[in-house]
């Protein structure tokens, strides 16, 4: 399609594909059903080579990169401090997590897109950079997910042994 076309074709061509594909990807992901983010689903269980999140901080180092990288929260989620202790907030927040993972790896699809169209040259560097501009994002969604769970864990035996009977933990 963009085999033949001119440098200002392919540039701008790219950037309306990419940009198209990321903004249908996204207002998909506003629109998922809470089933698509649960969680326990495989494709988004955690994996034994990830160690529980540990693999990411061992082997990729993240915790030096994670909060460099843009972010987009959904309504009440800040990656900074968590604003809730309790039990249904958690889970509200690891389904962001899912959602974001979700996003990223569907941009990922672009991927293919690109190597169809373009040059071979062309397509490869695009396919880098439709990489480059989603895998970093969705691993710090996977290696938070991991964080949460733990925090929910803690939580939940903290309240079993408390004997508490609402979801809300204080300190």
């Amino acid at each position: 399609m963009l085999k033949n076309a001119s440098f200002l074709k392919l540039f701008f061509g790219n950037v309306l594909i990419a940009g198209g594909w990321y903004w249908v990807c996204f207002l998909l992901c506003q629109r998922l059903p809470e089933s698509v983010l649960n969680p326990a689903r495989n494709r988004y269980a955690a994996r034994a080579w990830e160690k529980d999140g540990r693999w990411y901080r061992e082997k990729l180092r993240i915790q030096s990169w994670k909060d460099r990288i843009p972010q987009y929260n959904g309504p009440g989620f800040s990656k900074r401090n968590i604003t809730d202790d309790s039990i249904s907030y958690l889970d509200r927040f690891i389904r962001e997590t899912c959602r974001g993972e979700w996003m990223h790896m569907s941009g990922l699809w672009c991927m293919a897109v690109e190597i169809f169209i373009n040059p071979a040259l062309v397509g490869t560097f695009m396919s880098l950079v439709v990489l480059l501009a989603n895998l970093p994002f969705a691993i710090v969604q996977r290696y938070n997910r991991f964080r949460l769970l733990s925090l929910r864990e803690k939580r939940l035996k903290c309240i079993g042994a408390a004997g508490v009977k609402r979801d809300t933990v204080t300190a």
